[in-house]
């Protein structure tokens, strides 16, 4: 058998390339669902009544919504589909005479479309020249859109009340991220203007984050996820009275919205109970809480993550779902049983050689409690050999790893890596002090945390101490870079996809939603101009000893190419052995086929050649 590291694994290159992406899924009427799958650098809507076969909505066009991160493509209107084309602005898709209208010049960016309960106009979410706003537009597309509201520097999640004559949506203003402090608002919607009026706060603030509000089936209630100082909550208020009921309190109910369009709850049909995702240590489950407070799981067995969960007229619910070693489906109730509508992956690979989970917790030298996943190598070890450890940093970095599938553990695990998944400190789904306790210190904290979990993981003979790279993403290319030259020798290797190199140019260069993400992280500025300067990689340089890989997209507007190639250059002027990959067309993330299976070539010929055989 060949030795840890180097087996040969049935996730080759190739077919990392082929893998179908699974964005967003919903109930068209009780039989039928609309969901949205990302094939290769396209989005495509597809659409399924009953048993029969599935079938694209268009041949040729590619769905994708503009404003931020993306989110947000589509939404289920009355007889109708609203969706976003690349670069477009918002259309409809009538379902009786099947053609599709653009309903707005194609200026700017535009996502999460709602079409009002009679059909008769469709809010959106619109950024142009770095201007967010509140749209509106009748649903023939005869008039000039109209904005509702301004002044906020950022809207999501815009809802409409089941009569149309309110409607509710999420602002939030710089510096801080929707995670940090938000606020909905509900307005009274006037269509003969069309206009707001009545405009009123019902939840958030600047030190507390909102989420997804909903109108209950029958317009009695508005219910929404919002995060309190030691939890997060699920609230009810109904209208007529405004009393507020907190329905549920616990960690891991507020996810981290950087993307349009996300939900994590519904009603049921009936206005009288609530069905969400919960989340413990990064294991999902599902699970229905009534008014009064009941709580009562739901089984879905064999799974551990969901998302864009949708529930139907009918009560019964879709969503996406996966776990360590099940692929994603989207997976549909059908009675008491799940139906797998729609798989990603042909799975057609053995059950044991899929990558398994299990949370683990280390002890930071501060004394803070810091956990992470851990995924061993599959296979037969009969030898007893200590396989390489691949430490994988999340990006963000406010968000969590979860006990999901990825592909990218099973590339590794299958080639007998083991693999260390930290959610360091300013993670979310471990409470909001976790979450807070990397306010000021990202560099700094996430490093340690970083590097005592490895250390941790060594010390229990999980892995080889003399075989162990780091790998991450964006915010997570920032923190290898960091670790590289502040821990150099603890790590053979590090590999930085997209990664950040230099703090102050990445406030100057990055995009709108980020551009003061640091004042939070970092400190804000110009006060903290040397903090930014001793943090940033590419300022320390000199101190990386250990042999460098990154890759980057050659659009990428949130981690400009600049930060990677500046970087490179620096290496090769000091002769640390380096790999330096640009990919024209791609942005922050890797799209395209010939990308991925270029990547996953190059990167695993570089940890052979520098940590497994080194």
């Amino acid at each position: 058998m060949r030795p840890l590291g180097l087996r040969t694994s049935p996730f080759t290159p190739a077919r990392m390339s082929l893998r179908l992406r699974l964005e967003d899924v919903q109930w068209l009427d009780p039989r039928t669902l609309v969901w949205l799958e990302g094939r290769t650098d396209r989005g495509a809507l597809v659409l399924q009544t009953g048993s029969d076969a599935p079938r694209d909505l268009d041949s040729e066009g590619s769905v994708r919504a503009g404003v931020g991160y993306g989110g947000g493509d589509f939404s289920i209107g009355r007889n109708a589909i609203l969706f976003v084309p690349r670069g477009g602005a918002v259309s409809r898709r009538g379902l009786r005479e099947n053609r599709t209208r653009a309903l707005h010049p194609g200026f700017g960016g535009a996502a999460s479309p709602a079409e009002s309960p009679d059909g008769r106009w469709v809010l959106f979410v619109h950024n142009f020249n770095g201007i967010d706003l509140l749209a509106c537009v009748d649903s023939l597309g005869a008039r000039w859109p109209l904005d509702l509201t301004r002044g906020a520097d950022f809207y999501m999640q815009p809802t409409w009340s089941p009569s149309g004559r309110h409607i509710a949506w999420v602002e939030w203003t710089h510096p801080q991220m929707p995670w940090d402090g938000s606020i909905i608002k509900m307005a009274r919607f006037q269509p003969e203007t069309p206009s707001l009026d009545e405009i009123q706060v019902l939840a958030g603030s600047e030190t507390v984050p909102t989420f997804q509000p909903t109108f209950s089936p029958d317009g009695t209630r508005i219910a929404w996820i919002e995060g309190q100082e030691d939890a997060d909550a699920l609230v009810v208020l109904e209208l007529e009275t405004g009393v507020r009921q907190v329905l549920l309190t616990e960690n891991g109910l507020l996810p981290p919205a950087w993307v349009q369009g996300m939900r994590s709850f519904g009603w049921a049909p009936d206005s009288r109970s609530i069905t969400l995702i919960r989340n413990d240590q990064g294991f999902q489950s599902l699970a229905r809480v009534t008014l009064d407070g009941t709580v009562a799981a739901i089984p879905c067995d064999g799974y551990s993550a969901f998302g864009q969960l949708s529930v139907s007229s009918e009560g019964e619910l879709a969503l996406i779902a996966s776990s360590p070693s099940i692929p994603e489906r989207i997976i549909r109730q059908s009675g008491n049983e799940w139906v797998v509508v729609r798989r990603s992956d042909p799975e057609d690979i053995p059950q044991e050689q899929l990558p398994t989970a299990q949370p683990v917790c280390w002890t930071a030298s501060d004394g803070a409690l810091v956990h992470g996943l851990y995924f061993p190598p599959v296979g037969d070890n009969p030898d007893g050999e200590l396989p390489p450890l691949l430490v994988n940093i999340h990006g963000g970095p406010t968000s969590q790893r979860l006990a999901n599938w990825a592909a990218d553990t099973a590339f590794f695990t299958t080639r007998g890596w083991a693999v260390l998944e930290v959610n360091h400190r300013g993670s979310t789904g471990y409470g909001r002090r976790y979450q807070q306790a990397m306010d000021g210190l990202w560099g700094e904290i996430d490093v340690q945390d970083v590097a005592e979990g490895t250390q941790a993981v060594a010390a229990q003979g999980l892995c080889d101490p003399r075989r162990m790279a780091v790998k991450g993403g964006s915010a997570g290319g920032f923190t290898v870079l960091r670790l590289l030259t502040t821990r150099p020798g603890l790590f053979k290797a590090g590999v930085s996809l997209y990664g950040v190199s230099d703090l102050s140019s990445l406030v100057e260069d990055t995009h709108k939603f980020e551009e003061r993400y640091l004042d939070r992280l970092v400190a804000p500025l110009p006060q903290g101009a040397d903090v930014y300067k001793e943090r940033s990689p590419l300022r320390q340089v000199d101190r990386i000893r250990d042999s460098v890989a990154l890759f980057q997209g050659g659009e990428d507007r949130v981690v400009p190419p600049s930060q990677s190639e500046s970087i490179a250059k620096a290496l090769a002027e000091r002769s640390v052995p380096h790999l330096y990959r640009l990919y024209p067309g791609e942005g922050h993330g890797w799209r395209k086929s010939e990308t991925i299976q270029d990547y996953y070539t190059e990167v695993d010929r570089f940890l052979r050649a520098h940590v497994v055989l080194a």
